[in-house]
This record gives C-alpha cells, structure tokens and sequence, in this order.
C-alpha cells in the first residue's frame, strides 16, 4: 500500500526523510514536492524504479527526457564535462531555484542516459527535495505529474495527487500546495544559451 507523507518544508524530519531514502534504495517510486510542480521519482542508480516511471509516463527509458535532482552544484562534475566558467556562472546564479539546465554529460552518467549524450541538472530550491538527495547519497530522477485536465495541467494539492497516484506509487510526500507552473528549461550545451521552456524561473534574472 502506497504512503502519504506529511513533512514540513520550513524542517523537514529526518525521521520521514530516513524513511522516503530507505524506499528510494529499496527501489521504490515517490512523489515530491519541488518548487514548481510536484514531481515523480526514483534512485538514479535503480534500473527497475527507472523502468516503472518510464511506464508510468508511457514512454520508453531510453527516449525519456528525466532531470537530476542534485543536492547543489558539488556533485555535478559526476555527471557532467568541465564546463566554463560563464557557464558556471550561471548556474551559480540560477540555483537552488525554478531552473532545470541541459548539460553535456559524461561517461559516468548511468548506463540508461548514455546514449543521449546530455543530461538535464536540478537544484531546486526546496528544503525537502534537497535533504532526500543529501541522505540518499546521489540524485534522483525528476519528472513532472501532469493532469489530463485540459485546464489544470497540474495537480497541486498533495491529498488529490494521493489519491490519483496510490495505486502507482510507494509514497507521496505531502510538502504543502505545489506550484502549477514547470522549471523553465535552458539548453547550456551550445555556444550561447538556449531557452526551451519557459516556466517558473525568469531567464532574464540569470543570463
């Protein structure tokens, strides 16, 4: 049976959080709160989760466009070349925040995203996201839950998410109301930057 968490942003618990990370390593899917919307995700290094959001998505793993959601800018080096020092700059402006930056990505990135030669960098600013990714020791996918609504492309509220999503998933995090707008989405793998998508995050305060 599928769990519904409550912990608080402004101190999240470490008991609850212990327990979300315990799930993630025993390759379970959960749903978290970011700052945007509320996202789907798993343990990177999980195959088996990886595959069940693929699913859950309708969509095949090696097609999937997920993002990482990293703790900070530390761990990025794992999964990315050297990047510049502009390029750096931006990211140092722009994060934790509404941003989610494609990256040309390494040989380390895990054997399921190597074909795409890129990857997708979270840092969002919310306490909650980060202090799971912190104690689970490397990043988890970030995938947003859309609505079939036409109007609502969002579900923010954590009890109604619950309840479409318990069937589907090991446990939703409720963190409060999410947003109903997505990161804003900026290619950094070309000569200039590059907006995909334009969301939460306003590129104009960081380019």
């Amino acid at each position: 049976m599928s769990k519904l968490i409550k912990i608080y942003p402004e101190n999240p618990n470490e008991k609850e959080i212990a327990r979300v990370v315990k799930i993630l390593r025993d390759g379970g899917v959960i749903i978290y709160p970011t700052d945007t919307v509320y996202g789907l995700g798993c343990d990177i290094t999980n195959t088996k989760a990886l595959e069940r959001i693929a699913k859950l998505k309708g969509i095949k793993l090696d097609k999937a466009n997920f993002s990482f959601v990293c703790k900070d800018l530390s761990n990025l080096s794992d999964y990315v070349k050297q990047i510049d020092t502009p390029t750096f700059k931006i990211l140092k402006r722009a994060l934790p925040g509404p941003f989610t930056f494609i990256l040309p990505g390494n040989n380390n990135l895990p054997k399921e995203f190597k074909k795409k030669n890129t990857v997708g960098i979270r840092v969002p600013n919310n306490p909650i996201a980060l202090e799971i990714v912190k104690q689970l020791g490397n990043p988890i996918i970030s995938t947003s839950i859309r609505d079939e609504d036409d109007v609502i492309e969002y579900t923010t509220d954590p009890e109604l998410i619950f309840e479409k999503w318990q069937d589907k998933v090991d446990v939703v995090i409720d963190g409060g109301y999410g947003d109903n707008l997505a990161s804003t989405i900026i290619d950094l793998t070309g000569f200039e930057p590059v907006v995909v998508r334009e969301g939460k995050g306003n590129p104009e305060d960081i380019l």
